[in-house]
């Protein structure tokens, strides 16, 4: 192990999610809400209400968010989890305004990812303080053996989830457990761990940054070939086509890439949630 304990690996091997782990100086913080400012203005919008794409894969055109999601600080944690042949799935700003009605309603990543076997997991960095008055992320422990739940679309008209899917079968939520964050930590959850948030009730933005990793042997069962960046060890699956880091901030070369590969993604997405529909329906 890197950076965690065998205690530390327990408890998520146990519960599903880690917090709070400190990684950026206020000067690191400070550099990174100047630099989403400098994006907006060139999007000329705040990104909630930017085109959906722009929220979507920026470690593909943005310099910045791609050197955190090779920062050693994440990746030492992260391989400590799923090993140390490490690929970027995908990655998001999650950004709720002050007083935004908007949230995450109860759902699991893997649900609708179309990765086997479902090892993915999710670091969520705070960029702003993300405590519960601010809708900060509320995880529930396991219960019993992790696996994916039933979930619907277009049930919670206000959620940030690409979907705006939730679980619909019976669970218990009153285990849950807030994961409140400082500005400059993060946390890190499973894929198939269950995770929601509530409106943002504080006078600042809540900004995240959702990064997702996978080990290197997940195969993709999407029909189209899938894309992936190597951030640590080797690609000894051979599963996605691997992307390069961005040279320019916004160049032409980087906003071809993230087209593509936004793209695909939503291909897949659409993809997986005709197949979660189809497979449930037989379930049931």
């Amino acid at each position: 192990m890197k950076m965690l304990t065998e205690e530390q690996v327990a408890a998520f091997r146990r519960d599903g999610f880690l917090f709070p782990v400190p990684m950026l100086s206020e000067d690191e913080t400070q550099a990174h809400l100047e630099a989403l400012e400098r994006y907006e203005q060139w999007l000329g919008c705040p990104l909630p209400q930017a085109e959906r794409k722009w929220v979507t894969m920026p470690y593909a055109h943005l310099p910045w968010f791609n050197a955190l999601v090779r920062d050693r600080r994440v990746l030492d944690i992260v391989e400590d989890l799923i090993g140390p042949d490490i690929l970027v799935w995908t990655s998001t700003f999650w950004i709720k305004e002050p007083g935004s009605p908007n949230v995450a309603a109860w759902h699991q990543d893997n649900a609708y990812f179309g990765l086997d076997p479902s090892e993915q997991v999710c670091v969520w960095l705070a960029l702003t303080d993300a405590d519960s008055k601010a809708g900060c992320m509320n995880v529930l422990p396991w219960q019993g053996t992790p696996r994916i739940l039933h979930h619907a679309p277009g049930k919670v008209a206000a959620s940030i989830n690409r979907g705006t899917q939730t679980v619909v079968e019976p669970f218990d939520a009153s285990g849950q457990v807030a994961m409140e964050l400082k500005a400059g930590s993060f946390s890190i959850h499973h894929g198939l761990c269950m995770h929601s948030s509530a409106p943002n009730e504080a006078g600042h933005r809540r900004i995240g940054l959702g990064l997702n990793y996978i080990p290197a042997h997940i195969r993709p069962t999407a029909s189209i070939r899938m894309a992936a960046m190597l951030v640590r060890g080797e690609d000894k699956g051979e599963n996605f086509d691997l992307i390069e880091p961005p040279v320019d901030e916004c160049g032409p070369t980087a906003l071809a890439l993230h087209e593509d590969i936004v793209s695909r993604y939503g291909t897949n997405y659409n993809e997986q949630m005709a197949h979660h529909d189809r497979e449930f329906a037989g379930a049931n």
